[in-house]
């Protein structure tokens, strides 16, 4: 007869002692270290971690949930996940809060109200000890949600009157600046811009800052040269066909975000035209693709490492309990041009 295979039998999984005694520390010690507390010092929390990945040791999430009473993940809310930014945004947030020993929980609202709260339902639903709200939009249907629960939540260019909540300022300004007077030193004196839907707060501030921006160059600018379109790649086909329509023609197209400038860049190619030799484009966001465009793309850079870094430094420091009055309430990410190829002397002085 056929020998049975034996059972092997299942080795014991290392737990929290295994550690605390590898690692030569208490069992007090492990699970501070595991938490994040600022009570360990940097040695001994070296020595945890060294022992946790000599043993592969996997904790027990739940059961440090029970026994902190924080769940250790963050929600953060994006406005659409299939616009490039906010999956490089997710990205940089994760790295930064998985090192800090936090996962994330992702919601995408694709700008719909109802959807937005029914992301922050679920999330509080999880526990989560934080919420960055980056819709950049109409974030009041969430706001009574969870700043009710006493959750901190960090919003991107909205202020809320709420101890619990922080706000990520944008200078969208400096970026647009630098963008307009880039264009008028090549010669440009025709600039459009193709706006972000006015739903979105700021949308509304980046024309209101393109505006300021060409009225300090001394430029003129004509009423039909501003179109209100969405952030989206056929939003930049539809504003540059109602662009190219007109009488008179702007040399240059300054875009709210950098899918419209891609559409822009595509329609423009559909229609005969080269960039930058018969109209200059220029983005904002600068998402990895806009730098294999052809021709890549000169665009605003809004670094999504910074605000990531500002959005998980304000949830932590309220999770800590920082002194209120140490604590940062406001958050500043800058803006800066990122010059390539889609920008040159208009035609009238190039010829």
């Amino acid at each position: 007869m056929p020998r049975k295979p034996k059972r092997r039998t299942a080795a014991k999984l290392p737990d929290i002692r295994a550690v605390a005694a590898v690692a030569k520390v208490s069992i007090a010690t492990v699970s501070r270290t595991m938490n994040g507390s600022s009570l360990v010092s940097e040695r001994l929390s070296k020595r945890v971690w060294q022992a946790i990945k000599q043993l592969n040791y996997l904790p027990n999430t739940h059961a440090r949930t029970l026994v902190s009473g924080r769940s250790r993940l963050l929600g953060i809310i994006v406005e659409n996940i299939t616009n490039p930014f906010f999956p490089e945004l997710i990205q940089s947030f994760e790295e930064i809060a998985v090192a800090r020993g936090y996962e994330i929980l992702v919601s995408s609202t694709n700008s719909d109200p109802a959807v937005l709260a029914a992301c922050a339902r679920r999330m509080l639903e999880r526990k989560v000890d934080g919420v960055a709200v980056m819709t950049f939009g109409e974030e009041e249907p969430v706001l009574d949600q969870i700043t009710h629960r006493g959750v901190p939540i960090v919003l991107a260019e909205f202020k809320l009157d709420d101890p619990k909540a922080s706000t990520i300022l944008l200078d969208y300004s400096t970026g647009i600046h630098q963008a307009i007077r880039h264009l008028a030193s090549l010669g440009h004196r025709s600039i459009a811009f193709l706006s972000g839907p006015h739903s979105l707060h700021s949308a509304i501030t980046r024309e209101n800052d393109f505006r300021a921006a060409i009225q300090a160059a001394g430029l003129q600018l004509q009423k039909k040269w501003v179109i209100e379109c969405d952030h989206t790649l056929k939003g930049g086909v539809a504003g540059f066909e109602q662009l190219n329509k007109l009488a008179n023609r702007p040399t240059a197209i300054v875009c709210s975000n950098d899918m419209t400038a891609i559409g822009v860049l595509r329609a423009a190619y559909m229609e005969g035209l080269h960039v930058p030799q018969d109209l200059s484009v220029i983005g904002l966001d600068d998402i990895a693709f806009a730098e294999y465009t052809l021709p890549p793309l000169t665009t605003i850079r809004l670094s999504r490492i910074d605000l990531a870094r500002a959005a998980f430094n304000a949830l932590h420091a309220q999770i800590e309990g920082v002194d209120s009055t140490r604590l940062q309430r406001e958050f500043l990410v800058s803006t800066s041009l990122v010059v390539r190829g889609s920008t040159a002397a208009p035609p009238s002085i190039a010829a």
